[in-house]
């Protein structure tokens, strides 16, 4: 009684986090094996998760409307489903170091990412897609880039990353964010 929901809180957020990161991890694993997968195993699959991420995002929809304690933790991690459903990030690892707010190993993967583009471990379309999301995730989480890191992010942003940068700056209350992120998960689904 004593802790009016603080314990309970914190093991819910604790919770939440790991349904999170277990799902961002199956999707992770999906992408490592999927050169071992059929085509349809592996769409299957990716669907699967994807519907998955969906109920955990109505899930938290239902929080959000009915605990404003939990509201600005759960934001974040609405952000970062946001972000996997309508596939703006498409590396896990982002993902999950956007919805856990780690500016500092962003940008350690930031760097890591053009060391392997240099040395040739990682083709340049990947790179390029990897940097981009990742920036703009430091940006969403309130980093400032550099001027060329701005440039480049201009430069190089898929459309699906610039509508994800435009509601989630553009929509401050999360439930707009939510609202603009079901319409798009609806429109995937057509």
């Amino acid at each position: 009684m004593a802790s009016r929901g603080t314990q309970e809180n914190t093991k819910l957020r604790q919770n939440l986090e790991e349904q999170l990161d277990r799902l961002v991890q199956q999707l992770a694993d999906l992408e490592e094996c999927r050169e071992d997968l059929e085509e349809e195993e592996y769409e299957e699959t990716k669907n699967e998760t994807i519907d998955q991420l969906k109920e955990f995002k109505d899930s938290l929809d239902k929080m959000t409307k009915g605990n404003v304690s939990l509201v600005d933790e759960l934001n974040g991690m609405q952000l970062a489903i946001q972000a996997a459903i309508s596939q703006a990030f498409k590396t896990p690892e982002v993902i999950r170091l956007f919805a856990k707010k780690q500016p500092g190993q962003l940008r350690q993967r930031l760097s890591e990412v053009k060391r392997d583009e240099k040395i040739g471990k990682l083709q340049s379309a990947m790179a390029t897609a990897q940097c981009v999301e990742i920036l703009t995730a430091l940006k969403k989480l309130g980093e400032t880039l550099s001027p060329e890191e701005e440039m480049y992010l201009q430069n190089n942003s898929s459309a699906s990353l610039k509508q994800f940068e435009q509601v989630s700056s553009e929509l401050a209350a999360g439930d707009k964010v939510l609202e603009v992120a079901g319409s798009q998960v609806k429109d995937a689904d057509r």
